[in-house]
């Protein structure tokens, strides 16, 4: 894999102000595991990328970038809650990949194949 996936795991994680235990909560990894993803100790399964991507809202391709500081989430959402469970969670992650392939799809409309 390359060099840069932990890297850029890192960088839009500190963009997005996610902690390393929020991520890895939802991942279903221990906080230590996605450490090791993000300083290179280890490589990060492409289930794990995968499910990392939807929380951050990004492209799977954005952790392969040499320089991603131009990439930004499709989606931001704001909202006020004093606790999210993991149910919760799931159903944000699910209306955020709705709502970014229902705009990749309208992008596709109005500039054409």
């Amino acid at each position: 894999m390359s060099a840069n996936i932990g890297r850029n795991i890192k960088l839009f994680r500190e963009k997005s102000g996610i902690s390393q235990e929020e991520i890895a909560d939802y991942v279903g990894i221990k906080r230590e595991v996605l450490s090791y993803y993000e300083n290179e100790k280890r490589e990060v399964s492409l289930l794990h990328l995968g499910k990392i991507a939807d929380y951050l809202n990004i492209d799977l391709e954005s952790f392969l970038e040499e320089d991603p500081t131009e990439i930004k989430p499709d989606l931001a959402l704001a909202f006020r809650a004093n606790e999210l469970t993991p149910s919760d969670r799931d159903q944000i992650v699910f209306f955020k990949r709705v709502v970014k392939n229902f705009l990749k799809m309208k992008n596709l409309e109005t500039n054409g194949l």
